[in-house]
């Protein structure tokens, strides 16, 4: 078949302003269900599997060309063993705004519920946050321009398939941003280890948003004072914090659990 090619041009050199790589089984499959354009698909030689044959059926239904190259191609394209034998080419993925992740609250008929992210640099753990906010229901993430990882291969690879999912807005200003937010009506809780008041004495099922800093450093103090109020988790051990995609489980589910109707818990 004309579009299963054993050829290889270089996706870094001519993709790249217009196209993100994409590698592992799961986030190709998200992204061929999504509404990312994928521009084409890269196995390895040999790679088997339901879970690729799968994703070559999918890819093929949609029209996507195929490539099939030696796995050291792949290596050394990606600079990485770990992709599972196949890559993708997809359209790059773009940045939403704080009224495109209010407006999806309203169309889902439920109280916003907005998470930001303040000097989150490492990828894997963006990553990891994303793919929680998917799986626990949040409307949106927001994130700095400055001092924190944006939208990269990592972070693709890392949610597992959930970017494809969320929608997230990237800001010049946090303190502005919720600012705004405020003027939408929601109440903005400061995760902070100083925080007099415990995580479970709040009601999450009015429209909020929760603010997650680095770990070890926290929300930095002009973002914390825009908070509304601060809360804290309870650590009865010796470490004095938790990972942030950990901490951001942890928040998210307490408001998943408030706000899941009881019958259906």
């Amino acid at each position: 078949m004309k579009n299963e090619s054993s050829s290889i041009k270089s996706p870094r050199s001519d993709h790249r302003d217009k196209a993100d790589r994409l590698f592992g089984i799961h986030p190709l499959m998200e992204a061929l269900q999504g509404e990312r354009s994928v521009e084409r698909i890269y196995i390895a030689k040999g790679r088997g599997g339901g879970a690729v044959e799968d994703l070559i059926r999918l890819a093929r239904s949609k029209g996507v060309p195929l490539h099939f190259e030696p796995r050291e191609v792949l290596d050394r394209i990606i600079g990485s063993t770990k992709h599972q034998g196949v890559m993708g080419l997809v359209a790059a993925k773009g940045y939403g705004t704080l009224d495109e992740i209010l407006e999806r609250a309203s169309k889902q008929g439920e109280a916003p519920a907005v998470l930001v992210l303040d000097g989150v640099e490492d990828p894997r753990n963006l990553g990891a946050v994303l793919r929680t906010a998917d799986a626990a229901g949040f409307h949106g993430v927001i994130i700095p321009q400055r001092r924190a990882a944006g939208l990269t291969e990592t972070v693709a690879k890392s949610s597992a398939g959930a970017l494809e999912h969320v929608t997230v807005a990237r800001v010049v200003n946090l303190t502005q941003a919720l600012e705004t937010l405020k003027a939408a009506g929601l109440w903005i809780y400061g995760l902070d280890p100083g925080a007099e008041k415990n995580y479970l004495e709040i009601d999450y099922r009015g429209p909020v948003a929760i603010v997650v800093g680095a770990e070890g450093e926290g929300i930095s103090r002009r973002v914390l004072s825009a908070c509304d109020e601060r809360v804290r988790l309870p650590m009865k051990g010796r470490v004095a914090s938790l990972n942030v995609s950990v901490a951001v489980g942890v928040m998210a589910y307490e408001i998943l659990r408030q706000r899941t109707p009881r019958q259906l818990k």
